[in-house]
């Protein structure tokens, strides 16, 4: 018969536990084989049963002073009688943090119990957006607000899915046949490229290794990451984003493989009818906008390779004119990891929160970007800050259908024409002011 003194010693079992099944043996001791096997058994479930670790505190005796000397109830409540410290410290106002409150306040609320009171919203909303502003770890913020570390995790995430889920119905809504004229007359009037729907970019955004995923997110930078697709209007804000894809997906086949492609390619984002450029000229496709990391096709347009720029003013020109009307989205990007810093180094989570993290980011940016100088101040002063969240996708070398390479023959000959040409560019293309992709 097996010997249970060493048994129960191993297991640690209670005084109560130990006192009940010693005795239980010892009444069953001489009793037939089949008790004595059901006692191993028994022996057998309690070997396999794990033994839970007794929580030291429900709260941490530091943490239980949150309400007096937490970072929100003491700093935070401070800055809010100073309109230009509090946007430092939140990357908002204190009208757009009121306005986003308002938003989510239903969906990140919890419940009040006879136990304990639970974190306030206007709190849980401070804590996401200072991880957001500051990329500080989710330690590191857990000490300055005095909460647990598991408790910072699950606010970061369920703030920035309620971001999403309430907000990228007003500020990223599918767009409608009138969204995209709207969104065309912006190109038009500003960026001088008309017929244009939005200028598209993709970036790796860089992560720590992700548990279990081996080779999965390990892309050609040697780094790991998901991918963001986004299309940018002509205010820089994003029309659509597409994130998520592995990392180690070929450049070229991001875009194919996505979501926001295929509806592209099956023309399901109601974009409008073919428009001529000027009168009496054949309509075109209405087109977007991007670099060579991206399929040359009817409705996308892609800069000549450096091979037909020899000699080759005119395109040259088509280059400079569609690098002008890229720049939106290249700012875009800019502004996103300028104003939110979790971008400026890899990203410290796993990739499914990444996920709600850039989605969350996508809609405070469209959100915060209808304040036109604030925009224009991070452009000048921040958007050149070193980062290495974020990694350009690499180019793509394939062969273009023959209606493709006309429809951009056919924006070529008229940024030429004296119709469509602006008085700067010849300037610009001889001096060489401007990167050709």
């Amino acid at each position: 018969m097996m010997h249970y003194d060493g048994f129960l010693y191993q297991f640690r079992l209670d005084s109560q536990r130990v006192h009940t099944f010693a005795m239980f043996f010892q009444e069953s001791s001489d009793s037939d084989s089949d008790f004595e096997e059901e006692l191993e058994l028994l022996a057998l479930a309690t070997l396999l049963t794990k033994q839970r670790k007794r929580r030291r505190y429900w709260i941490h005796p530091v943490n239980r002073k949150r309400e007096n000397r937490g970072e929100f109830h003491c700093l935070v409540k401070e800055l809010e009688s100073d309109a230009e410290k509090f946007h430092q410290y939140f990357r908002m106002s204190k009208a757009q943090f009121e306005e986003i409150h308002r938003l989510i306040e239903e969906d990140i609320k919890k419940i009040r119990t006879k136990f304990r009171k639970p974190i306030g919203t206007k709190e849980r909303l401070a804590v996401c957006l200072r991880f957001l502003a500051t990329g500080n770890s989710y330690r590191s913020l857990a000490f300055s607000y005095r909460m647990g570390f598991s408790t910072v995790k699950i606010i970061v995430e369920e703030v920035c899915t309620a971001i999403w889920k309430n907000l990228a119905p007003i500020v990223m809504p599918k767009p409608t046949e009138q969204t995209w004229r709207e969104i065309e007359k912006g190109f038009e009037k500003i960026w001088h490229f008309p017929n244009c729907l939005g200028s598209l970019d993709g970036k790796h955004i860089n992560l720590i290794c992700p548990i279990n995923a081996g080779s999965t997110y390990f892309n050609y930078k040697n780094e790991h990451s998901i991918v963001l697709l986004g299309l940018v209007d002509a205010h820089y804000r994003f029309i659509i984003v597409d994130v998520g894809a592995y990392g180690r997906n070929s450049d070229g086949g991001i875009y194919q493989e996505s979501l926001m492609g295929k509806m592209f390619e099956n023309c399901q984002l109601n974009v409008p009818p073919n428009k001529p450029l000027s009168q009496n000229t054949e309509p075109l496709p209405y087109t977007i906008v991007a670099d060579a990391a991206f399929p040359l096709k009817t409705y996308l347009l892609k800069p000549y390779s450096k091979v037909k720029l020899v000699n080759n003013d005119a395109n040259k020109n088509f280059n400079y004119r569609l690098s002008r009307a890229r720049r939106t989205v290249e700012n875009a990007f800019g502004i996103l990891r300028a104003r939110f810093r979790v971008f400026q180094e890899p990203l410290q989570v796993q990739p499914n929160m990444a996920d709600k993290i850039v989605l969350a980011a996508c809609c405070l940016h469209n959100l915060l970007t209808q304040n036109t100088q604030e925009t224009e101040e991070i452009l000048t002063d921040e958007i050149q800050v070193h980062n290495s969240g974020f990694v350009d996708i690499g180019p793509l070398h394939r062969n273009p259908s023959q209606e493709a390479t006309q429809v951009r023959e056919a924006f070529k000959n008229y940024f030429v024409s004296s119709e469509g040409q602006v008085p700067w560019q010849i300037q610009a293309i001889r001096q060489s002011r401007t990167r050709y992709n």
